[in-house]
């Protein structure tokens, strides 16, 4: 069974395992606290991708409304965490993760 335009899941998967990559480098060699929030949301965004493809390739659709609550709590997880890091930035003047180490005195 094939999806949307013939492209099978095997593309799918692939697209889906390069994103989640790209995010988890990302994660493990940046310093910069929002680089990092942009990779977590990357590889929040590469499941969503493979949990979508999959709903359409079995034809249940209880994988896509899962993804729109994945997506609305994805959303406030970086209303929040951009808050935190604008009060990181207030009393360290960087978003540096080495930075937040002066936090703990």
């Amino acid at each position: 069974m094939q999806l949307i335009h013939n492209i099978s899941i095997n593309m799918y998967l692939l697209l889906s395992t390069v994103l989640f990559c790209i995010g988890v480098f990302g994660v493990l060699l940046r310093r910069n606290a929002i680089i990092i929030f942009m990779s977590v949301e990357l590889m929040l965004n590469a499941v969503n991708l493979l949990m979508v493809a999959f709903s359409s390739f079995l034809g249940d659709t209880q994988g896509q409304v899962f993804v729109f609550f994945i997506m609305a709590v994805a959303a406030a997880e970086v209303a929040v965490g951009l808050a935190i890091l604008t009060m990181i930035y207030r009393n360290t003047g960087s978003v540096d993760i080495e930075s937040l180490n002066k936090l703990k005195h």
